[in-house]
């Protein structure tokens, strides 16, 4: 809403506010009387003895207006229409504003998963109104068309109920956010995953942001209503499913500072894309993130290859799978809102003793894995893992209780022929006790590619900086018994919005990619060292025991820096002179005195 329109809806008392939104929903567009906002009001269980005491309250503050008198001469009312509020398809700068506006609204008071949920489900309810729309065109009745778009797109419509389950059918009934609510609950059980992108986790995240309870408690309605309203500016049904992801995208970063106070990861999307380019995966492959957050590093896979296509729809098998439903639930929107449905599969389980991929796909069947685990995770050490059903992924050793980082490494080779491109904490580069031993036996496998280092302040949630590591199963002829260090820590850009922390530029992603790639030695960047040299230093990978960066040494202008020393000298010889003869004159002062 404008802020004029806000201020309006602010100049009445709560009780009211809540009356006139029933009366807004029901009547905006058209004239009516007392007795049709009387019977509207008392049908929802409102007390109307006197709708009066409503409707004067609300003429005052300009929400509504009499326009005449009907045949009957009875006074004929309307609602006072916002301007400006026609529906719009939006760009990508627009979408942004709106949940920069959607986040204002909320602050601290609403999770950020409502914004997740309202932008979820109106988008994708103008899609598939889009897609219904095309088959009544081509000659379909309504329910054909309906039936044909829940199969093409995700399950709108529930046929056993004849009830349509769409935003512009739902946000117009007078329990609105109540209804929201049911909606969605119902389209997360339409939805159940049958080979696609299931949404069965929803109905957690739903639980968890509680529309119906907010909607009862008289300071939040308000907020959760000016969602539904701001929503309701734009019609999404032309937007570009990589504007709306990125979107979508744009509110899991702005909130993740206040999310990683609670312990939540978020990896951002420069590190993403500098990983995806390391990986460099190529169309038909199946690429697997065992803890997979909101899906980013799948989204990134996937846009990654269809660039290179040149905007075709690539053909990938994606499989995430996470310990936490509420982010399953956030990562399946994400790879709708992407445009991306029948190959991605996401799975709710602890990959690292319940791989669901590793069921359905097979050890060392994915092409390649990519993932930025829980560093230092707790809890893994040989009594949880060593089980026969798991076993042999954990065949380098079983890691210390108190961090799994080399047990996530070794699920992610278990599952990959080709590549592991993993971010971890550099702590694992170089601890010793089990960790030094599993990481000598793949050392000496020669399995790893390049490590780079990364700089320091790129993570909301800790400041150090952590380590890439390639893992390649299929090394060139040249690159075996070698790996590259890369000391990136000078490759970065203070954040644009967060002053205590940095980004990776563009340049500096393609720095670090092509040295990798040319796999190039560059003084104080990059240095190639042998399988051989690491065994003689106890098998440590510290990045910095192997490529230090240059100093920054301060050019001299010899010239300038003379004649610099030269004026020094001049102004230094006509200050003495003048001291010299203050002192003469002082003296010859004195002696006339005596």
């Amino acid at each position: 809403m404008s802020l004029d329109y806000w201020i309006k809806l602010n100049k009445v008392e709560s009780w009211v506010m809540e009356y006139f939104f029933i009366l807004h929903r029901e009547f905006r567009g058209r004239s009516f009387t007392a007795e049709e906002a009387h019977d509207v009001l008392a049908k929802v269980g409102k007390d109307v003895s006197n709708v009066y005491k409503i409707l004067s309250p609300l003429m005052k503050a300009g929400l509504i207006k009499q326009t005449g008198s009907s045949r009957d001469s009875k006074t004929l009312y309307q609602i006072v229409v916002e301007k400006n509020n026609e529906v719009k398809i939006p760009t990508r700068d627009e979408i942004l504003r709106l949940l920069k506006s959607a986040a204002d609204i909320i602050r601290t008071a609403v999770s950020y998963e409502s914004i997740l949920l309202l932008l979820f489900y109106k988008v994708v309810s103008d899609k598939w109104e889009d897609v219904a729309s095309k088959y009544m065109a081509e000659g379909f009745n309504e329910e054909q068309a309906y039936i044909l778009a829940n199969n093409e797109y995700i399950k709108l419509y529930d046929i056993d109920k004849k009830q349509l389950l769409t935003w512009k059918e739902i946000a117009r009934k007078y329990e609105t956010l109540i209804e929201i609510e049911k909606a969605l609950m119902r389209i997360a059980e339409l939805n159940r995953s049958n080979g696609g992108v299931g949404l069965e986790e929803l109905r957690k995240l739903i639980d968890k942001v509680g529309l119906s309870t907010l909607a009862n408690k008289e300071d939040l309605r308000p907020i959760l209503i000016d969602l539904v309203e701001l929503f309701n500016k734009y019609n999404f049904s032309q937007a570009d499913h990589d504007i709306i992801g990125d979107a979508y995208q744009w509110i899991l970063s702005y909130f993740a500072p206040m999310k990683a106070k609670e312990g939540e990861t978020y990896t951002p999307r420069e590190v993403i894309k500098l990983m995806v380019k390391l990986m460099d995966p190529e169309n038909y492959s199946t690429i697997v993130d065992p803890a997979c957050g909101s899906a980013a590093m799948l989204i990134e896979s996937y846009k990654y290859v269809k660039d290179k296509l040149a905007g075709e729809s690539p053909l990938l098998r994606l499989y995430g799978q996470d310990r936490n439903g509420d982010m399953v639930a956030i990562s399946k929107m994400n790879l709708l809102l992407h445009g991306i449905k029948t190959d991605a599969k996401i799975s709710f389980a602890d990959s690292l003793i319940n791989s669901e991929f590793l069921k359905e796909l097979g050890e060392h069947s994915a092409d390649y894995t990519i993932a930025n685990p829980p560093w230092n995770q707790d809890g893994y050490g040989e009594e949880k893992l060593d089980k026969p059903e798991i076993r042999k992924i954990y065949k380098y050793g079983y890691p210390p209780n108190n961090t799994a980082d080399w047990a996530w490494i070794q699920l992610m080779l278990h599952t990959a022929k080709k590549k592991t491109v993993v971010v971890i904490d550099q702590g694992a580069l170089f601890r010793g006790g089990k960790e030094r031993e599993i990481r000598s036996k793949i050392i000496t496998e020669d399995l790893i590619e390049a490590i780079i280092l990364l700089p320091e302040k790129l993570f909301y949630n800790v400041t150090a900086p952590g380590v890439i590591i390639v893992f390649n199963k299929n090394k060139p002829q040249e690159r075996k018994g070698k790996i590259i260090f890369i000391n990136a820590t000078n490759e970065y850009k203070p954040h644009p919005e967060i002053r205590r922390l940095n980004i990776l530029g563009e340049d500096n992603i393609e720095k670090i990619v092509k040295t990798y790639r040319d796999y190039s030695e560059i003084h104080g960047f990059s240095k190639i060292v042998s399988i051989e040299e690491i065994k003689s230093n106890d098998y440590n990978l510290n990045v910095t025991l192997y490529v230090t960066p240059l100093e920054e040494k301060e050019s001299i202008n010899i010239l300038k820096e003379y004649e610099e020393l030269k004026r020094i000298e001049e102004e230094k010889s006509q200050l003495l002179e003048k001291i010299e003869h203050i002192m003469n004159e002082l003296s010859r002062a004195l002696g006339e005195n005596t």
